[in-house]
């Protein structure tokens, strides 16, 4: 009896190993496909348009692709100088930024800071959710790695600005610039930059509360490290 049920705990757990395998591969295989092609929806974009729509069923998404070439010189500097000043030195993984946020985070007494490379936050939009977890944040770090293995700095970022939020049911520069400046990611200036950039944390709150002081205050510190940022060509 105990044999036969050590043998079913043994296939129930080869079984587990076996669809965790297969998921990764299929995972990588929709990274390897994204060398070259654009995704046309992320898991960040569905669940946002699973929201709008338990409102408005009619609700669609606001996004277009708009290439790296193309996109303002302003906003790469700025999306780098707010979300990851070491950018084209770490290899997905920033060590000195997560040491920051831990020590934060246990000054604070409570989960203030992520410390999240762009890698890290493009692996968790396309494949995964937001909730917070041991687990998830295996899979960030797995994908990440994938990510890293197989893309050029320039694309991480070009696929990273093209489906991040902006804000509620705002997907892509592109569509964002069309939203709070009427003009393309293109044509955008170093302040319209640095105001977008700000958002990225919270666009959902931002997007109506711009005025506020925790915004204008990120603003300004965005401006002022801008000029340094290093992003690829």
């Amino acid at each position: 009896m105990l044999k036969n049920l050590l043998a079913w705990i043994g296939k129930g757990i080869a079984a587990a190993i076996s669809l965790v395998l297969l998921y990764q591969l299929w995972i990588f295989a929709h990274v390897l496909w994204w060398i070259d092609h654009n995704p046309a929806s992320t898991a960040f974009m569905e669940a946002g348009l699973a929201r709008q729509q338990e409102r408005n069923p009619d609700a669609e998404l606001r996004h277009k692709w708009m290439p790296y070439a193309r996109i303002s010189i302003h906003l790469k500097r700025a999306i780098v100088a707010a979300e990851d000043a070491r950018f084209l030195e770490h290899e997905g993984f920033d060590v000195e930024g997560i040491q920051k946020a831990v020590r934060k985070n246990l000054k604070k007494g409570r989960l203030v800071a992520g410390g999240s490379t762009i890698t890290q936050q493009l692996a968790k939009n396309l494949f995964l959710s937001g909730e917070r977890s041991f687990i998830r944040k295996g899979q960030e770090a797995v994908i990440t790695l994938m990510i890293e293995a197989t893309w050029s700095k320039r694309r991480i970022l070009e696929v990273y600005l093209n489906v991040i939020e902006w804000g509620n049911g705002i997907y892509g520069a592109e569509a964002a610039a069309r939203r709070y400046y009427r003009t393309s990611a293109t044509n955008l200036d170093r302040d319209q930059a640095a105001r977008m950039a700000a958002m990225v944390p919270n666009p959902r709150w931002y997007e109506h509360n711009r005025n506020s002081r925790t915004y204008q205050r990120r603003v300004a510190l965005i401006k002022r490290y801008m000029a340094y940022a290093q992003v690829p060509r």
